[in-house]
């Protein structure tokens, strides 16, 4: 059996005696969008499969540098840093090419942390759009910086200057992925054997830019492959003595990286909830009004497109990104772009998310604000026909310029708590907090060399 097939309990069961499988990788993403995992014993998963399984909640209690926070509530010291519990998706099943005949599961937290889960947070976003009629479908768009060095070679000299698999600015550049095709297809190979399929890949602009297009899937799914892909590309990536970057911005003087997601609804008959022939742009009112809501929750649900410090360094005008909450139809210099097309083509691409941000709570945040903007039938500003960069956009639709203050527009946000729930609105909102102070913390180079002297 192929783990493409497995999608009950019995089929993992099966696939497990047919391999006879000693070990099997399992895998958690935490609030920051990093896959946590551990291999666990043929036996272990075999009951694991049925009754679930603990893992201890320091996950959702500490930061990228595994720093303990010291500003949240349900999980910490005063906690003791017991298990949440962990249920298994054996729909979530997949191949292991880079390591022989393993397969890697995903879970998901229930219990008294599942509020802070960043699947569960999406799986019940894509639930209330079922409960109204619709089928969300997504699919993530990454761009992301490939050095010609090692992770080792890149500590050694803290990430300074690295060596970009092949240099200057060659968007879309035959050459390049002809010439390095051994990372080329050694990721095209193993995105189709893992089961997260990529619709296009090319280069983009700037040494060792490149640009990998998912293709298109129900929420969940597009989410699930959108983490997978991030992670075991770097997996591939560092075998072969490179590295792979996701940061919204590595260097200044290059544009930044995107993530974005293209979105679009189905209604219960299959058919495009989006796409109205004889409308301008073929733009239903469920479309118009999806707009509207996510205009309307841009700057509310923003530190969930934009969850680090290194994001907003991204967001500046000129360079691919958005820095307001406008909207065009087929216009890359705003933040929602309406794509007109067929019923099958027709979508909204939010821009706002980068490379560096978990896909399942960027993917929430634009799903349910434009949800919300449905509900309460949300009507957009005027579309935007010009660069977008050039307009000085009214307060209300202007984004926040750092993390901190996304953070409280979360925690303000009504509309947030009803969507995505006080426990992971509070807890999210204080881990934001956390990574704000702890960069306040640093000097920076940018300072030393302005200041050292001459102050």
């Amino acid at each position: 059996m192929d783990a493409r097939h497995v999608k009950t309990m019995a089929d993992l069961k099966t696939l497990i005696e047919e391999r006879q499988l000693r070990q099997i990788k399992v895998g958690l993403v935490d609030i920051d969008g990093v896959m946590c995992g551990k291999y666990m014993s043929r036996d272990k998963f075999l009951s694991s499969l049925e009754g679930g399984f603990g893992f201890c909640d320091v996950v959702f209690g500490w930061d990228v540098g595994d720093k303990l926070y010291d500003n949240t509530l349900l999980t910490g010291w005063g906690r003791g840093y017991g298990d949440a519990q962990i249920r298994l998706i054996p729909e979530s099943c997949r191949e292991l090419p880079l390591e022989d005949n393993m397969i890697f599961v995903q879970g998901e937290v229930i219990g008294r942390l599942e509020g802070l889960c960043p699947r569960g947070v999406l799986r019940r976003v894509v639930e209330r759009a079922r409960a109204m009629g619709f089928e969300p479908m997504a699919g993530f768009e990454y761009e992301f910086l490939v050095t010609d060095e090692s992770n080792a070679a890149l500590q050694d000299k803290l990430y300074q200057n690295p060596k970009p698999l092949g240099s200057g600015a060659f968007g879309y550049s035959v050459l390049r992925n002809s010439v390095n095709t051994d990372f080329y297809r050694g990721l095209l190979d193993l995105c189709e054997q893992m089961n997260m399929p990529v619709e296009g890949f090319h280069e983009e602009t700037g040494p060792g830019a490149l640009e990998a297009a998912l293709t298109v899937d129900k929420a969940m799914t597009a989410a699930d492959n959108a983490v997978c892909f991030k992670t075991f590309s770097k997996v591939l990536a560092e075998k072969q003595g490179r590295m792979i970057c996701y940061m919204a911005k590595w260097n200044e003087e290059h544009s930044g990286q995107g993530g974005h997601i293209h979105i679009s609804l189905k209604n219960r008959d299959g058919h495009s909830a989006f796409h109205q022939a004889g409308r301008d742009h073929n733009i239903s009112d469920t479309m118009r009004h999806f707009i509207g809501g996510i205009q309307k929750l841009m700057p509310q649900f923003m530190s969930l497109a934009a969850p680090t410090i290194n994001s907003f360094r991204r967001l500046v005008p000129g360079y691919w990104a958005p820095t307001s909450a406008l909207w065009g139809v087929d216009n890359r210099t705003v933040a929602i772009r309406a794509i007109p097309g067929s019923s099958k083509s027709q979508r909204v691409e939010y821009r706002l998310p980068g490379a560096d941000t978990n896909p399942y709570l960027a993917l929430a945040s634009g799903l349910a604000a434009g949800l919300y903007g449905i509900e309460n039938k949300i009507e957009p500003e005027e579309p935007v026909t010009a660069n977008g960069y050039l307009l000085q956009a009214p307060p209300h639709l202007q984004l926040h310029r750092t993390l901190w203050d996304a953070a409280q527009a979360l925690r303000a946000s009504a509309a947030a708590r009803d969507w995505f729930g006080d426990d992971f609105v509070d807890h999210f909102a204080a881990t934001r907090e956390w990574e704000e102070r702890e960069f306040q913390r640093h000097v920076t180079d940018w300072e030393l060399k302005r200041y050292f002297e001459i102050i």
